[in-house]
């Protein structure tokens, strides 16, 4: 029964330290930014969209992660270089996830430097007029 207590007394002091921590008290949890990707690094249009398939999927937020998924798979292989770079730059530049999502979905207006074609077809595909149930495609 004595250790019983003792480990219970230790995991509260462990939960208790990690809660008043130096390390995360100063951290906004509710605003967490994407990590700056340099969009203008020079790559080949196959590994540019190979990686903007992978970074669609796995984005952090599910409701970014099944959007852009499916708008990836259905899209980006037939983007020219032009509309490839539009997107990573639409993916890749925003310091927040929730920004994009809100920009997809029109609960908030587009900045004008992602205000382009490729944003219109975005909240088209966000729409979902056809009423397609849709599912994050798999990696390969």
């Amino acid at each position: 029964m004595l250790r019983i207590r003792h480990a219970f007394n230790s995991i509260r002091i462990i939960q208790s330290s990690r809660l008043l921590s130096d390390s995360t008290q100063s951290v906004d949890t509710t605003y967490m930014e994407i990590p700056i990707y340099n969009v203008d690094k020079p790559q080949s249009l196959e590994k540019r969209k190979a990686r903007l398939h992978y970074q669609s999927r796995k984005r952090g937020m599910l409701e970014n992660d099944l959007l852009l998924s499916t708008f990836a798979k259905k899209y980006l292989d037939g983007f020219s270089e032009e509309q490839t770079i539009l997107y990573d730059r639409l993916i890749n530049s925003p310091s927040n996830d929730w920004d994009i999502f809100y920009w997809i979905v029109q609960k908030q207006p587009t900045p004008k430097e992602f205000d382009n074609e490729i944003m219109d077809l975005l909240k088209k595909h966000a729409k979902n007029e056809d009423r397609i149930a849709l599912s994050q495609p798999p990696l390969h």
